[in-house]
């Protein structure tokens, strides 16, 4: 007997080893977490010798693999359009500035996004925060776009409790949104809080069996700077307000993002699971943000404005607790985690993005070795062309007055306005009323309009080398050249009166293709409790109105002219 049940033991041990060995060759693909930060600074960061406490951040990037050459978008849209896409701005239409809230533009609808991709490769897909890439169109729309579920604000800033988001002084309104439809019950949460609730809630509802990819786009630390009173007593102590709001705003990430571990930790994904964080531009300093000892901040083409936080943290690395000097570009997590997924049908002779991973997680050589920030042909108005610029500063290649700028190697290269280009040193950060007395002001802008740097040896961009180098800015001038030959038109409409959320019941919402919806059932509400009454205009009464407050408001313009 006893001969049996050990025989009966060993057949159960071998079949559960065979088990095992066929779970492990039909191992679910790595659960995904993008974690996407808005406008924290290079420096704003605790192993960047920061002020400011972040140790999860610190402790979860010290055991995975930091990105010190890793660099981003100046501003929000092209950073998303670039992340969502693995395409430069000059090949999807974006060239120009963001996305405005009453701009009818959006996220190319012919080109795929990431997680439409993830998708098909079996990917459970969920977005929390900020999307800013246009939502003109309900096709436009995170959950049009890919994303099973989506919460969160669709325009670039708003209030961090209310969720009242403005477009200037004209146009203001409600910006929360569950799924397609606006999340009132939910305001007076405050947005990192509340965007950590609902990551939470995802994960304990999820089916670990299918893989996950998560995009969290917290809203933090944009302006208005707005934290929870315990989080701003952590720093009393720093004299400077904006300084001190950012910083506790900071910690607030750090807490959330320590939260989100702990939930894949506790749901045993954590295992099998990548996070990826990154900023998704530079720090803006007069709103408190510090990218120090880097030259420039948020919306400039200068070190501050472009080289961003980030860092791979995963039990599937192949190396761990190592500083990565792999030149990596936004553009890049798309064909990466579209190959981490198993995914393979992409048509990489589309993409301006790499497979990255290797070197990220095995230390492989990188694949990229360029970068194109950007071309910006609409940053030069009709009538400003200046032979000089093309013939001399140019060498005949290149207009140096169009806004561009391109990394090869060790060399940077900027042409046009590129955006301010100070240093902002961090003991300015504590003495308010001095109004940044004491700033590095910028020495060789005025009157220029190419600069060379050679960015590995001189990362904080103090050393020019456009004359001293004459053939390496002919090689990048000719870069791109070629590059802007495979540019499609800029895509920058007017701002449309019809966007008004005055128009639409107070909340920011797709204003284009709802007309027939309109004419259709215009007297009739949705059947839901939590929906703000809206206004039952008729369209032609919503255009009546938009075309009278649109001619008020160039009255009112005029009349300061007088």
């Amino acid at each position: 007997m006893d001969a049996l049940v050990l025989c009966f033991c060993f057949a159960l041990g071998l079949i559960h080893a065979t088990e095992e060995k066929v779970l492990r060759r039909r191992r679910v693909p790595p659960h995904i977490v993008f974690v996407m930060v808005d406008d924290q600074g290079y420096n704003d960061i605790g192993y960047h010798g920061s002020e400011i406490h972040t140790p999860v951040l610190d402790q979860l990037a010290g055991e995975g693999v930091k990105l010190e050459n890793y660099y981003v978008q100046p501003i929000c849209s092209p950073s998303r359009s670039q992340l969502m896409t693995g395409r430069y701005q000059i090949h999807t239409g974006l060239q120009h500035s963001i996305i405005r809230p009453r701009q009818p533009l959006c996220l190319p609808p012919d080109i795929p996004t990431l997680p439409e991709r993830l998708q098909q490769a079996g990917y459970s897909t969920h977005m929390v925060g900020k999307w800013h890439l246009g939502f003109c169109r309900p096709e436009c729309l995170p959950t049009s776009r890919g994303f099973q579920s989506f919460l969160g604000s669709l325009t670039g800033s708003g209030d961090h409790f209310s969720f009242q988001s403005c477009d200037g002084t004209e146009a203001c309104g409600f910006d929360l949104h569950d799924g397609d439809r606006p999340a009132w019950e939910l305001s007076g949460n405050y947005s990192t809080r509340l965007y950590t609730e609902r990551v939470k809630e995802i994960l304990r509802g999820h089916d670990q069996r299918t893989p996950l990819f998560l995009y969290v786009a917290l809203q933090a630390v944009h302006t208005p700077l707005q934290a929870p009173g315990h989080l701003l007593r952590r720093y009393q102590t720093l004299g400077n307000r904006p300084r001190r709001h950012y910083a506790a705003m900071v910690s607030g990430v750090d807490e959330s993002v320590g939260e989100i571990v702990g939930e894949l930790q506790e749901r045993g994904y954590y295992n099998n699971s990548v996070l990826i964080y990154s900023s998704d531009n530079g720090g803006q300093p007069l709103s408190g943000g510090c990218n120090w000892p880097l030259r420039g901040g948020k919306g400039s083409y200068w070190e501050g404005g472009v080289r961003a936080v980030g860092f791979v943290h995963s039990p599937l690395l192949k190396r761990k607790g190592v500083v990565s000097q792999a030149l990596i570009h936004v553009s890049d997590w798309y064909p990466t985690l579209l190959s981490l997924a198993g995914y393979r049908e992409f048509e990489s002779s589309h993409l301006d993005g790499h497979d990255v991973w290797g070197a990220i997680s095995s230390g492989l050589p990188c694949p990229r070795t360029e970068i194109l920030f950007n071309i910006d042909p609409v940053s030069r108005r009709h009538g400003e062309i200046d032979p000089r610029l093309l013939n001399l500063n140019g060498f005949g290649i290149w207009d140096t007055g169009v806004r561009a700028a391109i990394r090869a190697g060790d060399w940077k290269l900027l042409t046009g306005n590129v955006g301010d280009g100070d240093w902002f040193p961090p003991q300015t950060m504590p003495g308010g009323p001095q109004q940044w007395q004491g700033m590095e002001k910028r020495r060789d802008q005025r009157g220029k309009s190419v600069w060379l740097f050679n960015v590995t040896a001189d990362p904080y961009e103090r050393a020019d080398l456009a004359e001293a180098r004459p053939e390496v800015v002919k090689m990048l001038l000719t870069r791109l050249a070629e590059y802007n030959q495979t540019a499609v038109p800029p895509r920058n409409p007017p701002d449309d009166p019809m966007a008004d959320p005055q128009l639409h019941g107070g909340v920011w919402t797709p204003w284009l293709g709802q007309e027939e919806a309109g004419d259709e059932g215009d007297d009739e509400e949705p059947d839901n409790i939590n929906r703000k009454p809206r206004s039952k205009s008729t369209c032609r009464v919503c255009k009546l109105r938009a075309l009278f407050k649109k001619v008020g408001t160039r009255m009112q313009r005029a009349a300061l002219f007088l």
